[in-house]
């Protein structure tokens, strides 16, 4: 077995990585660029070294900087985590050459296999289902619109070195055609160094099931069940889950077998997972083969009981696998939410900045211990007070539950976003808790669709209808009576002027005009710790209690017997005096007043934002790579202003209404904070 290993990643799959190294007695090096010198992945090392400047092609994406620390530090392999160099078969080849084991399969494999164009070819000799495209890398956007017709359309327009969403767009007309195969050209020499693009039949309506595999040296090769993965946002995955809640039996058992036979074919050996579009017939076809760990790894593990990382460890040593296909369990059901720096209320723009708070739901599964199963686990690459970069991917933490069943997985899940506290940058929870509510997520229909049909105009507070929405104002009573009490008893109070208490208060739901229904409400103790109430609002009793401390942002405790967790604040929205109260994904700001000072709220005047229609300020921290105007050029509304570049991802800014362009006040090349103005229209 490695002494010392060292892992070419950053972030959560670095950490995960170290904590299964660890389990092991095997000693970590890491590698960091120079935006994550303060990093978790560096802290937990044992080692660490620097590789240089923060765009990842200056840093993570250098071969020669990562073989250099490895030798330096004496490391006798290499794991590569996923993303980056982890499917490049050069790089695995490299460190095979310099005498060091790769965690992973065999560069001829990744040859095979990693290159979505060659693995198609190998699929269609190997007889196994695949869907019509065109496998040869394409010329040039007029060849692309040319082969798209031919197919018909919708296309899939694909980078061949693809992954994580990046490279990849679907085409629906000839424009469309001809913008994606530029766009995903760009994207892939930027983020893989391999621009070949392909082009395949989009198949509608499908659902994306993988089955994950492992190989070993010796010729063995298992598939530890699927995962459905079929709940996308642009072709990200968003929510992923074990098993699927769609497959049968022997649909389960036919695409494994057959996942197992193309492995075979090449030679497989590591961990990998084989991709299938699965039509509603169950009629499955070979979509690709990622040829390294996956990102929702954790919910196979929960399902299987078995360290995915320390079998690829083992496997990379020369180990024969300890396992038959016939000792592969499949125990519960276990879904896993992408935490992603990103705003789903401003089109899911990316988030940078710092973690002001980062407090995760109480943990009882943790990463290499496959003994504590049925609980929460959190994979993480950052720490409250930690720094979220704009040059790396959105995602900030995997959030994996595992339940008896599906229903009480969901059951699980929506509690555990309801105790992820994340302030200084926005995130997508508010998103995660209203899928996980949608009635066809929770019955299992739905497809790769399903967030476009559902959320293809954008994604909005009223998109999460609170079951009970009377609560959130009682949540609101409660801990504004629990602040009451404190503030009685401090000492020193001015006779006759003291803090009163009181029963009788007003919920004053605050909206962007700054005011919105009032609702009385009255509050009545249980106890002379002020732990528990009974709060009732219009015909409704809550009684409420929980001894979290107060200025905690999450509240635990009981409403009416059933347990509850929430997100209370003072002061973190417009309204410094107002109460913020998250749940379930709803959220509210609400004051609570005495009913005297209601009606004097009412006479409050409503002062107006600016108005900023005639400026195209930035969304979202980046680097402006385009800037597509010119001052005095007339522009119609939906034509394209600017390109701004974060998280690996470009995003086009594009003209909200009809207009003649003024000053262009940033440049090509600039760095953007948010709301910085890039033009400003006459």
């Amino acid at each position: 077995m490695f002494k010392k290993i060292l892992i070419a990643n950053r972030g959560e799959i670095a950490c995960r990585v170290i904590a299964t190294a660890k389990k092991m007695g095997i000693q970590t090096v890491a590698v960091y660029s120079e935006a994550d010198k303060e990093a978790r992945h560096v802290a937990l090392a044992d080692e660490a070294v620097l590789l240089g400047p923060a765009p990842s092609r200056e840093s993570y994406l250098v071969a020669d900087k990562i073989i250099a620390a490895a030798k330096a530090t004496g490391a006798e392999a290499i794991h590569p985590g996923y993303g980056f160099l982890s499917e490049n078969e050069a790089f695995a080849k490299r460190v095979e050459d310099e005498g060091m084991a790769f965690i992973g399969p065999r560069h001829f494999s990744i040859a095979a296999m990693g290159d979505k164009i060659a693995s198609k070819k190998l699929a269609n000799e190997a007889k196994v289902n695949t869907i019509p495209g065109y496998n040869d890398a394409i010329s040039g956007p007029e060849q692309a619109v040319e082969i798209a017709r031919g197919i018909g359309y919708p296309v899939m327009i694909k980078a061949s070195a693809g992954g994580g969403g990046k490279g990849l767009r679907v085409a629906f007309n000839d424009k469309e055609a001809f913008d994606g195969f530029a766009s995903c050209q760009n994207e892939a020499r930027n983020s893989f160094g391999d621009d070949r693009i392909f082009i395949e039949k989009f198949v509608q309506e499908p659902r994306h099931i993988e089955i994950q595999i492992l190989g070993d040296s010796h010729g063995n090769v298992i598939y530890l069940n699927e995962r459905e993965c079929s709940i996308q946002r642009r072709h990200q995955k968003v929510i992923e889950e074990a098993p699927s809640p769609f497959i049968s039996e022997a649909t389960r058992q036919a695409m494994g077998e057959q996942a197992v036979a193309l492995a075979k074919a090449v030679k497989y050996q590591s961990a990998g997972t084989v991709e299938f579009v699965v039509g509603k017939d169950q009629d499955f076809y070979f979509l690709e083969m990622n040829t390294r760990l996956q990102v929702e790894h954790p919910v196979t593990e929960c399902i299987t009981g078995l360290d995915l990382v320390e079998l690829m460890i083992r496997v990379a040593a020369g180990e024969k696998l300890p396992l038959t296909q016939a000792d592969v369990k499949r125990d519960g059901w276990a879904i896993e939410c992408r935490i992603n720096a990103e705003d789903p209320f401003r089109n899911f723009l990316p988030s940078t900045g710092r973690l002001v708070r980062f407090q995760t739901p109480p943990e009882t599964m943790f990463q290499s211990n496959t003994d504590a199963l049925y609980g929460v686990r959190v994979d993480t690459g950052v720490t409250d007070g930690g720094e979220i970069p704009m040059f790396y991917d959105s995602m900030i933490a995997k959030l994996i539950v595992h339940g008896r069943d599906r229903t009480d997985a969901i059951a699980k899940m929506r509690e555990a976003l309801n105790g992820f506290v994340i302030r200084g940058i926005s995130s997508n929870i508010p998103f995660q808790a209203a899928l996980l509510a949608h009635p066809k997520f929770v019955t299992g229909d739905f497809n790769t669709g399903f967030i476009a049909e559902n959320y293809g105009k954008g994604f909005f507070a009223e998109d999460v209808p609170h079951s009970d929405p009377a609560f959130l104002v009682a949540l609101a009573a409660f801990q504004n009576r629990r602040y009451r009490s404190r503030a009685s008893g401090i000492s020193g109070q001015l006779e006759g002027h003291g803090v009163k208490v009181g029963k009788a208060f007003v919920v004053v739901v605050l909206d962007k005009q700054g005011q919105h229904q009032q609702q009385a409400v009255s509050v009545t103790d249980l106890d002379e710790q002020g732990l528990s109430a009974v709060v009732t609002v219009g015909e409704r009793s809550y009684q409420l209690s929980s001894a979290s401390r107060l200025g905690a942002i999450r509240i635990e405790g009981q409403v009416n017997g059933a347990p509850f967790t929430a997100q209370v604040e003072r002061g973190a929205g417009k309204n410094p005096l107002a109460l913020r109260v998250s749940h379930n994904g709803t959220q509210i700001e609400a004051l609570v007043l005495s009913p005297r000072g209601a009606e004097l709220h009412k006479l409050m005047p409503y002062k107006a934002p600016p108005d900023l229609s005639k400026f195209l300020l930035s969304p979202m921290p980046g680097l402006l790579v385009d800037v597509a105007v010119q001052p005095g050029q007339t522009v119609q509304a939906g034509e394209k202003l600017a390109v701004i570049e974060a998280m690996k991802m470009e995003n086009i800014l594009f003209a909200a209404q009809d207009g003649v362009v003024g000053k262009v006040l940033a440049g090509k090349g600039e760095s953007l904070a948010v709301d910085q103005v890039i033009l400003e229209f006459v």
